[in-house]
């Protein structure tokens, strides 16, 4: 009996044992799913109580101090506090009273398990905080932690399912303004310093801490019974009286609209944000201190209406933030594309009120689809949710699939569902997540019981698997009947996307018209006709709702343009640029080759009138022009193409918005002696007999960079006075920053690429994706080739240092001007070389080396044919 109860205790012993050894949560860099599962399971009620000293001498470290509290549920395991920085930074940590030895392991500091208490805790340390993500210059700074980077600058839980609350102090100079998450509770002037003490801050998750100063002008407006104030740097004062008045306007709409359709009141303390020279994206929608690239918001003179709404775009994106992805947050990085799906599809929404004579139809195919395609179109295409298993990866979920894919997803779902029942999920999720975290299971689970359809089913195709469907049409006569199908096909698998588009028939007997709504499935849509249709043009996803390759059209142009309304031309002029660079069409019956689709753009510019669809066909020629044409393509069409732009602007058109649209494309394409010549001028002296075109200083930097490239034995005078014209400070520097990129030098531009290998050359990450554009503009890429393998060499480096859309950028830079065969044959051997290689970044290099891939594909099949 004793010898079976000690075999027993023994058992147990072991099995005790084995089990708190799988529990050990290996301390790793990032942050793990595993780690954070766990202490989203014993973290509770947790404040951070921060205060940074940041002194005048931009070479003098930021003192930090931070009081850290939170409730625990279990203290029999040590406890990861994330801090990505070198020990040095590290000065004290007293862990609930106790003094702990300063390390860090994997960019963590573990506090141990001796030292902790079920219940309350409290950590206080002392440090250096970093400043990788601080973004710190001579007379500014701002955060920007999405997704893991808050651990950079301070010790913290870092991810998005530990809400917590903040308590922030800023030491500054005396003359230096700030917004911060909470409102200014008190603000002191003392010795030549100015204290902020901000109120405690809402329930946030850290991606979202924020705070921004220095040197800015402060502006508050009362909008719709609400205050806001906007920080900006902006030095030319008639840009921003020209802009104040609709940047607030746009603000106070979108919160309004948002407030409407969601029934919740605008959830948060305040609602301040700031322009920020050379932000990194667009905008970022900290809670209560929202962030703006600021030239995306202050406008220059004659603003396109693509400019106009890409701003008004973005004012409410980053708004309906504060609902979708601030109020209720993805529960873990993998659904991060929630957050940007709602933001973008609410704001499609949003701006209609504003610009009441716009085609919204049109508007969200222009943004949305060329974008989506140009990713799913490519080997490195990927699905619109991910799997993510540490979140120093999360910056690598972000692109066109999650912003430019899904909105269209939704909208499908939207349409599947029922606008009014759609709302009213949106309104349940809000409602039952408010303040927590959810996935995207948990919305389809609401919305799944306002349908018949099987929304787990049709969200599996759609957001679990990357890519899109091909459509073909195929005639058939049945005895008195004339049937035309279209039939679906997934080139990838043999998946069904199940989709509401629809098709328009035109025809060429009577003059008459057929259209039809089509449930695209599984099984083929037939159309069936009595015999006088036997001869017809067909637009297929005539109304832009379809997700797909589509049967080309390019026939339509001529002969129906006139008819068509303006999202019909919209959807058919991106399904004939997509056949356009697809390698296989050549060769098809009635296939355009590059130089007929530049003949095809040239009889649209001189025919259209809306700015939105000049845009993307202006957009399309100049990719056409320099990915899909040869050099002596390229020569013997632009003596034309440059006279029919210059003419379309100088003659076509009064508007002054219409007519610099028209001149940045001929800017963008002129190589003829004579029109640079012209363009030299107008920089030179300016517009001359170019009546209505105004350039403003931003217009003569990019033509001064154009010019310095093209003109090449003038470069070094362009540069220097170009200089010598710019009036803002910070613009300023950006130029400085990039003379060496525009140099006719190629030594200057080797040691130009050079300097990016250190890292703090690539802080300011605009301007240095600016540069790449100089170094590989396709006129220079017979010395720029050598770039391309050291690029992709730094790929990794640059995920690690830099923000999370720096990776694609950087190699779109690098690899997306080329149509060489040389160019993929290097990814193949870059790729060949590193078979452990991240597949996020993989999938990245192969998203952005696709252009190059499909024109040196297309150019080659081009040069068979002709000599066949």
């Amino acid at each position: 009996m004793i010898k079976k109860n000690f075999l027993t205790l023994l058992l147990i012993l072991i099995l005790v044992a084995c089990g708190s050894k799988e529990e050990v949560i290996e301390i790793e860099k990032g942050v793990s799913l595993e780690l954070a599962n766990y202490r989203k399971e014993v973290l509770s009620i947790v404040n951070y109580k921060l205060e940074f000293r940041v002194p005048r001498d931009f070479n003098q470290r930021i003192q930090a101090l931070e009081d850290l509290s939170f409730n625990l549920s279990d203290n029999t395991k040590d406890l990861q506090l994330d801090f990505k920085e070198s020990l040095d930074h590290l000065k004290g940590i007293i862990v609930n009273g106790v003094s702990q030895d300063l390390a860090i392991e994997n960019e963590h500091i573990v506090l141990k398990k001796e030292n902790l208490k079920k219940g309350f805790n409290r950590v206080e340390l002392n440090f250096f905080a970093g400043e990788s993500s601080l973004n710190r210059k001579e007379d500014f700074l701002y955060t920007l932690f999405v997704p893991d980077r808050a651990r950079t600058a301070f010790p913290v839980f870092d991810q998005p399912n530990l809400k917590a609350t903040f308590e922030l102090t800023l030491d500054l100079p005396e003359d230096w303004s700030a917004i911060a998450n909470g409102p200014i509770y008190t603000a002191t002037i003392k010795d030549g310093r100015k204290t902020y003490e901000f109120q405690k801050s809402d329930l946030i998750s850290t991606y979202l801490f924020s705070f921004v100063a220095g040197e800015f002008e402060s502006i508050t407006r009362s909008v719709a019974g609400r205050e806001m104030t906007m920080l900006h740097r902006e030095t030319d004062e008639e840009k921003v009286k020209r802009n104040i008045d609709f940047i607030f306007y746009l603000h106070g709409a979108s919160l309004q609209w948002l407030e409407q359709y969601t029934g919740i009141k605008y959830p948060f303390k305040k609602f301040d944000f700031a322009l920020i020279p050379s932000f990194q994206y667009g905008g970022m929608e900290h809670v209560g201190a929202i962030q703006y690239r600021a030239s995306s918001l202050f406008l220059d003179e004659d603003p396109s209406q693509s400019r106009l709404l890409g701003r008004a775009s973005l004012i409410a994106h980053e708004t309906a933030h504060m609902w979708f992805g601030n109020l209720v947050t993805m529960d873990w990085f993998n659904d991060v594309w929630t957050k940007e799906v709602f933001a973008n599809f609410m704001a499609a929404k949003m701006v209609n009120p504003s610009f009441p004579t716009i085609d919204h139809e049109l508007n969200f195919l222009v943004r949305h689809y060329p974008s989506a395609y140009g990713v799913d179109r490519t080997k490195g295409a990927n699905p619109i949710r991910q799997y993510l298993p540490n979140l120093k990866e999360a910056g690598q979920m972000y692109g066109p699939i999650i912003y430019n894919k899904a909105p269209i997803m939704m909208r499908q779902l939207e349409k599947l569902v029922g606008e009014d029942k759609f709302q009213e999920g949106m309104r349940e999720y809000l409602s039952a997540f408010s303040n927590r975290n959810a996935t995207w299971p948990d919305l389809i689970d609401i919305l799944d019981q306002k349908t018949t359809t099987d929304l787990k089913e049709w969200s599996e195709v759609w957001v679990n698997t990357p890519g899109r469907p091909d459509f073909s049409l195929s005639v058939k006569k049945e005895e008195q009947n004339v049937v035309a199908a279209l039939y679906q096909n997934d080139p990838k698998s043999d998946r069904v996307w199940p989709q509401s588009l629809k098709m328009k028939l035109y025809n060429l007997q009577q003059q008459s018209i057929k259209e039809s709504t089509i449930n695209s499935g599984g099984e083929p849509f037939e159309l069936k006709m009595d015999s006088n249709w036997e001869f017809f043009e067909a637009l297929v996803n005539s109304d832009g709702m379809g997700y797909g390759l589509f049967p080309p059209a390019y026939q339509l142009v001529q002969s129906r343009w006139s008819a068509l309304s303006d999202l019909e031309k919209g959807t058919l002029i991106v399904n004939l640029y997509e056949n356009l660079i697809e390698p296989e069409n050549y060769g098809k019956e009635g296939q355009y080759t590059p130089e007929q689709y530049v003949g095809l753009i040239k009889w649209m510019v001189v025919k259209e009138k809306n700015q939105l669809i000049l845009n993307l066909v202006l957009g399309q020629l100049n990719t056409v022009y320099w990915n899909l044409l040869t050099p002596d393509q390229r020569n013997r069409i632009s003596p034309d193409l440059e006279r029919t732009l210059f003419h379309a602007m100088n003659d076509l058109t009064e508007d002054p918005a219409i007519k610099k649209t028209f001149f940045n494309a001929f800017r963008n394409v002129s190589i003829s002696k004579v029109n640079l010549d012209r363009l030299y001028n107008i920089w030179k002296t300016g517009p001359g007999p170019i009546q209505g075109l105004r350039l403003s200083e931003n217009d003569k930097t990019s033509l001064a960079g154009q010019l310095a490239i093209k003109m090449p034995d003038r470069a070094g005078e362009i540069i220097h006075e170009q200089l010598t014209r710019i009036s803002n400070p910070d613009r300023k520097k950006r130029f400085e920053f990039l003379m060496p990129a525009m140099s006719s030098d190629v030594a200057e531009r080797d040691t130009f690429f050079e300097s990016l290998k250190d890292e703090k050359n690539r802080e300011t990450e605009s301007w240095v994706l600016a540069g790449l554009g100089f170094l590989h503009h396709p006129l220079r890429q017979e010395s720029s080739l050598k770039y391309v393998m050291p690029s992709l060499e730094l790929l990794q480096e640059i995920q690690i240092t830099g923000d999370i859309f720096f990776p694609s950028r950087w190699l779109g830079q690098t690899l997306g001007r080329y149509n060489q065969e040389e160019v993929t044959e290097i990814i193949d051997d870059f790729l060949a070389a590193n078979p452990n290689y991240s597949e996020q970044l993989a999938m990245k290099v192969r998203q952005s080396g696709d252009m190059a891939l499909r024109s040196s594909q297309v150019l080659k099949k081009l040069s068979l044919l002709q000599n066949q």
